[in-house]
């Protein structure tokens, strides 16, 4: 038999837990958006458009941005190999790569 202090302890951490869940959440998308209307980012758009010719015969397969200090890190993939290239988010130079 289950007892009654158990279920009350099992509520209680569940009630926690659907708290937790449904505080509102900074996503990265947010921040971007934020950081590009105040003028502090470029858009990615054209970031992607100056660094993917650069790339040749390597698929984009995604980005991250680290809304602290403004860096896209952009993912690549060529023949098996991934490829980071660290993009300025306020300028569009590039700051790094890794990867061949």
């Amino acid at each position: 038999m289950v007892k009654p202090v158990f279920l009350l302890g099992a509520a209680a951490l569940a009630a926690v837990s659907i708290a937790a869940d449904a505080r509102p959440r900074h996503r990265e998308q947010d921040a971007a958006f934020e950081a590009r209307q105040d003028g502090r980012l470029m858009p990615f758009a054209a970031i992607r458009s100056r660094i993917e010719p650069r790339m040749r015969g390597a698929e984009y397969m995604g980005s991250e941005l680290d809304p602290g200090s403004g860096l896209y890190r952009l993912k690549f993939m060529r023949e098996g190999q991934v490829i980071w290239v660290d993009v300025d988010g306020r300028t569009g130079r590039v700051v790094g790569r890794a990867g061949r």
